[in-house]
């Protein structure tokens, strides 16, 4: 199981739904009255400790979450070493996309770097609200896509021999992981050590 503490109800207008309601917001293809639909489906409020656990590899996903502070890490276990395939921040959404979407154990770890506030939703209540809901099957359908497109980019990053190109990209493309992120994973997430990324930066 996972090792923070249970769920609770956020409050009515509280500033975590607030903040959520504003990045909704700002959705073009999402109206007033759909933010409305939605807003009470987030129904789960979580609060980790930094080393905690949003899920663990072998535990199946039923959760969306948006990161209402902190930051975390998404990373694949291996023998060897963990390796980090992404990040969520504040005012992001995080959870394992593939055992999110396919029901089934994921293989990834998503763990707190430090103290986060993350509100849920459940996963049966978002596919049904993507299904009854044009306009949010709409936004679901951008989010993957631009999913899609970031595993390009990030095949891309891995692919590049040199690791000043692989740097620069990332840089260019995401330069809040650099105020928000630790080096060393950072590092991780560009296969490289993390004496080379200092040297580098």
């Amino acid at each position: 199981m996972l090792n923070f503490a249970n769920f609770t109800q956020p409050e009515p207008g509280s500033p975590a739904l607030t903040m959520l309601a504003a990045m909704m917001s700002q959705v073009p293809s999402l109206t007033p009255a759909d933010i409305e639909q939605m807003m009470p489906l987030w129904n789960r409020q979580v609060r980790l400790k930094r080393g905690d656990f949003l899920i663990g590899e072998g535990q199946t996903e039923q959760h969306l979450y948006f990161v209402v502070d902190g930051t975390m890490r998404i990373y694949l276990p291996t023998p060897d070493e963990d390796i980090c395939v992404g990040f969520a921040y504040a005012n992001t959404m995080v959870t394992s996309v593939p055992s999110f979407l396919g029901n089934k154990p994921s293989e990834y770890c998503i763990q707190a770097l430090r103290q986060c506030e993350l509100l849920a939703i459940g996963r049966t209540d978002w596919l049904n609200l993507t299904e009854q809901n044009d306009n949010f099957a709409r936004f679901w359908r951008k989010e993957m896509e631009r999913s899609v497109l970031g595993l390009i980019e990030r095949q891309i990053d891995l692919l590049l021999p040199e690791p000043q190109q692989r740097l620069d990209r990332v840089r260019n493309r995401s330069p809040r992981l650099f105020q928000l992120i630790p080096k060393k994973y950072i590092a991780s997430y560009l296969r490289m050590t993390p004496e080379t990324l200092s040297r580098l930066r």
